[in-house]
């Protein structure tokens, strides 16, 4: 790729990022794990409250981000509530640099709290078969597949277009797990193998539970500010360098391949718009609802061609001491997975960036440097819409 245009008139900066309480928080409400990561993220900063002139927030509240907005006694004057299931965040992110590029907020903070696993626990909400019945979506709900079920069919299709193997998904969830063994935040953190993946209860074919992102609580928020305030930060910025984002579809039917995503728009605009390329990227954060989602994500991206996710993450490439280290905090299948969990992947991709990821999990270059370059990429309902952020540190 050639190099890239500057990203919009000014440069836009990650200023501080924070993750609430996560796991098993029996104790919080929503809007406490906002707050709490909110000032967590701000302390991280450096700055005060008062600086915060943007706000962005999806999922809770009846008028969001207004409610939330309101929780943490900010008053802003850029706002923005887009939501595209897991891609939010990133779509988010997105959205907020260039509003920060273009002068229309110096400082914005995106935050996300949930308490998915602890409001099922204590009988305040159920499991969903669907999202809908009304809309395009009345002409596949009388069937009954489910979310899980669809991202199941994508895979099967994948098996049998390219010959991809339930060992080779079983390596996604192995070597997300060894990764975040080394994490204490992580809420599952015991060595996984083969066997035990391809040998658990099955959720939906090809999926048994360990091929499926974990349920947790928590929260986390990240503060995008103007290279204008760059100077008052208690950290060195980590550089928003390009974006992309991109839908796909909703109902089944209207997926022209299920073998590709939408990350093959959103990952070749965001390495454009940097003036990058995929190899030129030391780690990745990917969503990673189904261990599918990572391997298909990885080819779309552009690591490796199509049709050839099974043998590249086959081999150990994704631990954080392999060839690409992905998920690092051992991502939505080990670590946490509250719900849209796209924030939390610019967190570990910033804490990672900066060399804050601690002796035991930090990403090293081969020449022992710190990283240069991460890209995180959040994917949203069944493939159905995608956001790519590529960070870098000076």
């Amino acid at each position: 790729m050639t190099s890239g245009a500057p990203y919009g008139h000014r440069k836009v900066a990650v200023a501080g990022v924070a993750l609430s309480d996560c796991g098993r928080v029996d104790d919080a409400t929503p809007y406490a794990l906002h707050a709490q990561a909110a000032r967590r993220a701000l302390a991280d900063s450096g700055l005060d409250r008062s600086a915060i002139d943007g706000f962005a927030s999806a999922g809770l509240g009846t008028l969001a981000p207004i409610e939330v907005a309101e929780y943490l006694g900010l008053r802003p004057t850029w706002v923005d509530s887009t939501s595209v299931g897991g891609a939010t965040w990133e779509v988010l992110a997105a959205h907020a640099a260039e509003a920060v590029a273009a002068g229309h907020a110096d400082a914005v903070l995106l935050v996300y709290g949930s308490t998915a696993r602890a409001d099922i626990k204590a009988g305040r909400r159920t499991s969903n078969l669907s999202f809908g019945a009304r809309g395009p979506l009345q002409f596949e709900v009388p069937y009954g597949h489910t979310l899980i079920a669809k991202y199941a069919m994508a895979a099967r299709r994948h098996m049998h277009q390219y010959g991809t193997t339930l060992e080779q998904l079983a390596q996604v969830a192995v070597q997300t797990r060894a990764n975040a063994a080394a994490n204490p935040e992580a809420m599952y953190r015991d060595p996984i193998t083969v066997d035990d993946v391809l040998g658990g209860p099955v959720i939906a074919d090809p999926f048994t539970m360990l091929h499926c992102c974990i349920r947790s609580d928590g929260g986390c928020a990240v503060l995008l500010v103007a290279e204008d305030r760059v100077q008052d930060l208690a950290k060195p910025p980590i550089w928003v360098l390009g974006s992309g984002t991109a839908v796909s579809h909703t109902t089944m039917s209207q997926w022209d391949d299920f073998t590709v995503s939408p990350a093959a728009v959103s990952g070749r605009q965001a390495f454009a718009r940097a003036g990058v390329r995929p190899d030129e990227i030391d780690l990745a954060e990917l969503y990673d609802a189904f261990t599918y989602m990572t391997l298909v994500t990885l080819e779309d991206l552009g690591f490796c061609a199509k049709g050839e996710g099974g043998a590249f993450v086959g081999t150990g490439r994704l631990l954080r001491d392999g060839e690409l280290p992905v998920n690092t905090d051992g991502g939505g299948l080990s670590a946490c997975h509250p719900g849209m969990r796209g924030l939390f992947l610019l967190v570990e991709a910033v804490r990672q960036l900066r060399g804050e990821a601690g002796p035991d999990r930090q990403v090293h270059k081969a020449d022992g440097v710190l990283p240069r370059l991460a890209v995180a990429s959040g994917t949203g309902g069944w493939f159905c819409s995608s956001g790519t952020v590529v960070l870098g540190r000076e």
